[in-house]
């Protein structure tokens, strides 16, 4: 009997210790020892990140492995919050004919965001007035990555040809009511593809972004004769408006760097007003005789997007990372990198709870590493340039849960 009692005691031992242990646990998450950056909140150095119920819990040094049910070693890493892509095309479906707008040539989000580090993408001017509902049950519902949207001003969206030089579908009160109806997942107004000589849409997309209180993203150009950069900059958009594909040099449209290899004297003056200047790369929307002397001039982006496409991906875009890349090579720093895909786009967009590392924000969380190499890099006119940094993603992390995980860093190894 007493070796019985002594039995039950044993265990009952070994059994509070067990869940003491399992209760001291504070945290399902712990990364250590990586480099943080965290723009909002003005931090730059080696930080640990605690995760509890897919929301951040604690941002300090040295945090003791011992509280987390797991534990990942980032060194050598950049922690950075989950980047935000404000500019890419995910409303994919089977129409034919349709372009942009439920067809095959946009992309559904999972499958090429979490690979690349994106926790939250934008698909804009997919959807007008008349189909966001599709789009919203469609594609935002069935996506574990965050979907907003920007409206199109055209009310069937970016179906292509005729129907984005109907001026008559573009209704700026409509709109502006389907936005405020959908607060949770529209966040601005796109004004895409036009080439007539005329402000209307842009007009109309302003109007609309006001009533609904959200900014406007213009891909401008395509009139002959060209409308004036310099009216649309500083006269037809208001500040935390987007010019997007900054640096593309297409009919239709007068380049930021003119014949002379100079920046257009009025750019700097936009951007100093507010207007954001967007890559927006895409599949003909990014060239390095424009980039390169464009950000030794002084315009740097505020946001990087990739015009992600069916097109772009497999040209000299390919994801985001890549255009990230292209710039670093150009000059730009990692903290600059990282603050024009989070914390900036999503001032932008006006969801201040994204982009950053807070404690008690959502625990959207990327993984970075910079490799050194030779790498080539080619723009949407074949012309390539090389660089020796390229950057990866080693880990995404949507809601406090591992979406991607490139060498298996939060893997059990095999044979244990």
């Amino acid at each position: 009997m007493n070796n019985m009692k002594h039995f039950l005691n044993l265990n009952l031992g070994i059994a509070f210790m067990f869940f003491s242990s399992v209760l001291a646990q504070d945290y399902d998450m712990l990364i250590q020892n990586g480099h943080l950056i965290d723009p909002k909140n003005g931090i730059d150095k080696v930080m640990d990140i605690a995760i509890k119920d897919g929301k951040i819990a604690a941002v300090s040094s040295n945090i003791n492995s011992k509280q987390s049910k797991k534990t990942i070693d980032a060194k050598g890493m950049i922690v950075s919050p989950g980047l935000i892509d404000i500019h890419g095309h995910h409303f994919h479906g089977t129409e034919p004919s349709s372009y942009l707008s439920n067809s095959f040539t946009a992309l559904p989000p999972d499958g090429f965001t979490f690979e690349s580090g994106i926790t939250t993408v934008v698909d804009v001017g997919g959807a007008g007035w008349r189909n966001f509902n599709q789009l919203k049950e469609q594609t935002i519902k069935n996506s574990k990555t965050r979907v907003l949207s920007f409206l199109n001003i055209v009310g069937h969206g970016m179906k292509g040809g005729a129907f984005e030089q109907d001026l008559s579908d573009m209704d700026e009160k409509l709109t502006a009511i389907v936005a405020q109806q959908n607060k949770e997942y529209v966040v601005g107004i796109k004004v895409a593809h036009f080439s007539g000589f005329d402000w209307t849409p842009v007009e109309k997309a302003v109007a609309a972004g006001s009533r609904a209180n959200i900014p406007v993203m213009v891909d401008f150009g395509g009139s002959q004769p060209e409308l004036p950069l310099n009216v649309l900059l500083l006269e037809k958009l208001r500040p935390g408006d987007i010019f997007t594909h900054a640096y593309a040099h297409v009919n239709g449209r007068t380049p930021v760097i003119n014949e002379s290899g100079k920046l257009q004297s009025y750019v700097l003056d936009a951007q100093k007003r507010g207007i954001i200047f967007d890559v927006g790369h895409g599949g003909g929307s990014f060239v390095f005789e424009q980039a390169i002397p464009a950000i030794k001039q002084g315009l740097k982006p505020n946001t990087i997007s990739t015009d992600l496409h069916t097109g772009s991906m497999n040209g000299g875009m390919k994801d985001i990372l890549n255009v990230m890349s292209k710039l670093l090579n150009m000059g730009m720093t990692i903290q600059e990198l990282v603050e024009a895909t989070t914390w900036e786009p999503a001032q932008v967009i006006k969801r201040e709870e994204l982009g950053n590392l807070s404690v008690g924000a959502v625990a959207d969380i990327t993984l970075l590493k910079t490799e050194l190499g030779e790498f080539g890099f080619i723009d949407t006119q074949n012309k390539k340039m090389e660089g020796t940094k390229k950057i990866v993603c080693e880990m995404t992390i949507r809601e406090g849960n591992v979406v991607y995980d490139l060498n298996g860093l939060a893997s059990t190894p095999w044979n244990k």
